[in-house]
């Protein structure tokens, strides 16, 4: 009769949980399951180039709005607004508010500035402060592009740096020229929002009105993304990309999908007075540099809350609420090189990788059986829930697999393997010294722990160091090696050593050691 104790029934439940968790990453049926990485599954490689020259002119737009209402929160006038070859052009109205001006430069921090004694102040940033903005560009489009690949669906892409201004993405899973070009569309989306005043007074020249002849008022040409038509602009916006918190695809009156978004507090206080002082007059909401829509402000809006309307389809409007969700794009990025990787070379990769792992699993387990015996049998069913286990939490962790991770399951399981026979071996030593079946369970498995625990130890600090360093099919293995680390101990130390004590009695009863271990000398 088996005698049942706690550590049998964690091995017993721990497998029986695997096998559930891992049969829908084998077979058709619904449940958690391993994503199989662009080496596998084939899918799309791209190289970005990150143009962090326009990160830095786009940051002296949003300096120009932040300075403008800085020196209105602290009631200072300033005319001529205005940005200028990357230099920031103001006019204080007031030359007693010096002092006050000077201190909101200072405390905006990262700029040089100069003044004029006809109260013209020159602002650019510092050159510490273009490299920080230029190195937070890089950084900001590889945190945009993976929100935004995420709330695409994409399961595991990845999205690393590649040089100094280079980004690599991976994109397994894109199977065809529809899902590649969305998928295009949505990372180089810029998704810069802005809101920007309509300059009543010469807007009806602008038909005739030249690029540099607004730049000379201060003001931009942009074209409706609908009609044909323009409008002239002033350059610097009311409001900014970077002060939307939510964006969300709803439907107007027509039954149109639009998006609707929600500013944050200064967003809102600001989109609220300019609204509120601005009745009667136009204000365009600008996308990317084209016009959605420039409707007349019939009362002040508060709330801080607005829509873009563009007779979008609802994929359409879906992909730039994301967009807009997941921030916009500090710099352009470019595809400049593309690679689809077929799914039929994952096929034979992992057709070649199952063939090696089942090869040399079946070669383990006949050396196992026919050196230790039952010890061996023990030790293959321990390996088996080993295998079954590290697949369950994969497919629970949403862990992806690639070619690296299957070299970090048979390298696991081969750790597995030696963990087995360590403790096989040390109980053969118990058993050689003259020890009964249950000292040499306790005093095998008690020494076998030590040396496990101590060569696991060491690996799985590798395995840490090599996620937190590596990038990409690096972090795979990392995270592969290290679950298969644990559950090798589980299933080697916890497992086996459940199975021995539920059978020593048994055990002892048979006094046949040959067959129970392979053995044939030993008390019992």
């Amino acid at each position: 009769m088996v005698m049942l104790n706690s550590r049998l029934i964690v091995f017993v439940l721990s497998g029986i949980l695997g096998l559930l968790l891992s049969l829908p990453s084998s077979f058709p049926i619904s449940g958690p399951r391993i994503n199989l990485g662009l080496d596998l599954q084939g899918g799309l490689t791209m190289l970005l180039d990150v143009d962090t020259q326009k990160a830095v002119q786009s940051k002296y737009d949003s300096l120009a709005t932040a300075i403008g209402f800085e020196a209105k929160q602290a009631k200072i006038l300033i005319g001529k607004l205005e940005v200028k070859d990357n230099i920031l052009h103001f006019e204080l109205l007031d030359l007693d508010e010096k002092q006050k001006m000077d201190d909101i430069l200072s405390k905006l921090g990262g700029l040089e500035f100069s003044f004029e004694q006809n109260g013209d102040y020159q602002v650019l940033f510092s050159q510490t402060e273009i490299e920080n903005i230029k190195k937070s560009a890089i950084d900001q489009a590889i945190g945009t592009i993976r929100n935004r690949l995420d709330l695409f669906g994409l399961a595991e892409p990845s999205v690393t740096r590649q040089g100094q201004e280079n980004i690599l993405v991976q994109l397994p899973g894109i199977k065809n020229q529809e899902e590649e070009k969305r998928a295009i569309d949505l990372i180089s989306k810029s998704a810069h929002l802005q809101m920007m005043a309509v300059d009543e007074n010469r807007n009806m020249r602008v038909e005739a009105m030249s690029e540099a002849e607004a730049k000379k008022y201060g003001d931009v040409i942009l074209p409706f993304v609908e009609g044909g038509g323009k409008i002239l602009l002033k350059a610097v916006p009311i409001i900014d990309g970077e002060m939307i918190t939510d964006a969300r695809v709803a439907y107007d009156q027509n039954s149109q999908p639009v998006v609707s978004f929600t500013l944050d507090s200064r967003g809102a206080q600001l989109f609220g007075d300019f609204s509120g002082n601005n009745v009667g007059k136009r204000m365009a909401i600008v996308l990317d540099g084209k016009v959605y829509s420039a409707p007349v402000i019939r009362e002040r809006i508060g709330g801080g809350s607005g829509q873009i309307s563009g007779n979008f389809t609802p994929q359409e409007a879906s992909d730039l609420a994301i967009a807009l969700r997941s921030g916009a794009l500090s710099a352009p990025v470019q595809v400049i090189e593309k690679r689809s990787v077929g799914p039929s070379l994952g096929a034979d990769s992992i057709k070649a990788s199952m063939i090696a792992l089942f090869s040399g699993f079946v070669l383990v387990l006949i050396f196992m059986i026919a050196y230790y015996a039952m010890a061996g049998v023990i030790a293959v069913s321990a390996l088996v829930i080993n295998i079954v286990l590290i697949v369950a939490i994969m497919a629970s962790l949403g862990a992806t697999l690639t070619l690296p991770g299957m070299a970090g399951i048979v390298l696991t399981v081969g750790m597995a393997v030696d963990a087995n026979i360590i403790i096989n071996e040390r109980l053969r030593e118990a058993l050689r010294e003259g020890k009964n079946i249950v000292q040499a369970i306790k005093e095998g498995y008690a020494n076998a722990s030590r040396a496990i625990f101590d060569s696991n130890l060491t690996t799985i600090l590798a395995a840490l160091l090599l996620y937190v360093y590596g990038s990409g099919a690096i972090k795979g293995f990392a995270i592969t090696m290290a679950i298969g680390i644990i559950v090798s101990v589980l299933t080697a130390i916890v497992g086996t050593q459940g199975i021995y004590i539920a059978l020593e009695k048994k055990i002892a009863k048979s006094k046949n050691l040959s067959f129970w271990f392979g053995v044939k000398y030993g008390a019992h």
